[in-house]
């Protein structure tokens, strides 16, 4: 009789409904309110049941197919700290939920609140900066790259433990990035050997270093923002912001953010599969921590390798499914120590056919250009370095 009465109670326990409060709000804590909440990036919130109950079916839809959250990277290669790919268990609970008729359960069961900064992804900024004004962008046209002074000249050394990007009218932003313009220097457009504080894409989370590591500001720097507006149609005007986080003492270790990019390239009208590759070495020892793949509208697939000593390849983040609208650093799990002489190999293929919905223009030849009807080939990647070590020494490559 006590085995028949624990079979029927597990039974029971097996065919309990999936309610909201009790099954349904963590995942939506854990995995969706980074950008399902007032104020981000996502066109609905998900924090309350009267908020999400409405979506279910669509949440239903989206994780099923996999398309939220956004996770591009293949699960051949590498572990990532930032994965946001829900687990096989997570789908299915959304998925009952949705078909069940996404039932409310219990207000009690539900998990303590997610605390967030008001309107950051970071904690509370011990600095905020932005441009002096607002820029107008034109209702349509092409907008050259604008570059503005955020904020006033640091006045003492600053390691940055945390930085976010934050558009003013994410909708015009195709991309911006913040370089760090030390005293003495007098370049007035993006230089590729001036250190980048941040890189902003839609999508693209705010940097939050791992312990013990920064990214370094000098007195004397300032700012410089780099953004890149594409008109929608309607004008409007933006005013990004920069939030910083700073350490509370001095890392031991230093972030840069390194990049390698093919400009000489012309993908021909009617490809599907047109490959374009860049590789470099290593000038001297780092640690690797991650990467941030970039290309525009006919982009398809972003390939990042090392060459290991056996001349074979090593695949570190294969994305074969690049989506221009969610633009996405990879966060490696555990940094990846790499020896000085390191051969890496960035490789991008691109769809210029008339099968890619996204294509501008199927008969046309597509270069090198900073709009998006052009094409971009940026393979960005983090890595530490000892904290006394900047950007310009990093590349004196040593005999």
């Amino acid at each position: 009789m006590t085995l028949v009465l624990l079979l029927v109670l597990t039974g029971v326990a097996a065919a309990q409904p999936v309610t909201f409060y009790r099954d349904v709000l963590p995942i939506l804590q854990s995995r969706c309110q980074e950008c399902h909440r007032q104020g981000q990036v996502a066109p609905m919130a998900f924090t309350t049941y009267r908020e999400t109950r409405p979506w279910a079916k669509a949440i239903r839809e989206a994780v099923v197919k996999r398309k939220m959250p956004p996770w591009f990277a293949d699960s051949c290669c590498g572990k990532f700290a930032n994965d946001r790919a829900l687990a096989k268990s997570e789908i299915e609970t959304l998925a009952r939920w949705a078909e069940s008729g996404a039932p409310r359960g219990w207000e009690a069961d539900a998990p303590p609140a997610n605390v967030w900064t008001e309107g950051w992804n970071i904690p509370r900024p011990d600095l905020v900066v932005s441009p002096p004004q607002a820029f107008h962008v034109p209702a349509k046209g092409a907008v050259e790259y604008q570059y503005f002074i955020a904020g006033a000249r640091f006045s003492e050394d600053r390691w940055v433990s945390a930085v976010e990007v934050r558009p003013g009218n994410a909708a015009v932003v195709h991309h911006a990035v913040v370089y760090v313009r030390e005293s003495g220097d007098t370049w007035t457009r993006g230089p590729t050997k001036a250190d980048i504080l941040a890189v902003y894409a839609p999508g693209t989370a705010p940097d939050v270093f791992p312990p013990g590591m920064a990214k370094f500001i000098p007195a004397g720097s300032e700012l410089v923002l780099e953004i890149h507006y594409t008109p929608v149609g309607k004008a409007g005007d933006d005013r990004t912001r920069i939030g910083m986080v700073f350490a509370k003492a001095p890392p031991a270790k230093r972030v840069l953010t390194l990049q390698m990019n093919q400009t000489e390239f012309r993908i021909p009208a009617g490809q599907r599969d047109y490959r374009v590759s860049v590789w470099g070495t290593l000038p001297n020892d780092a640690l690797l921590l991650g990467f941030f793949p970039h290309m525009h509208l006919r982009g398809k697939s972003f390939e990042f390798t090392r060459i290991l000593e056996n001349s074979l390849p090593e695949t570190l983040l294969l994305l074969k499914a690049y989506d221009f609208y969610w633009q996405l650093w990879y966060r490696l799990a555990a940094p990846m120590p790499l020896k000085k002489g390191t051969r890496l190999n960035w490789i991008a293929t691109y769809d210029n056919s008339a099968a890619n919905p996204r294509n501008p223009d199927p008969t046309a030849d597509v270069g090198y250009g900073f709009q998006s009807w052009e094409e971009m080939m940026v393979g960005f990647f983090d890595v530490a370095v000892d904290a006394g070590v900047d950007k310009k020494a990093f590349f004196v490559r040593q005999e």
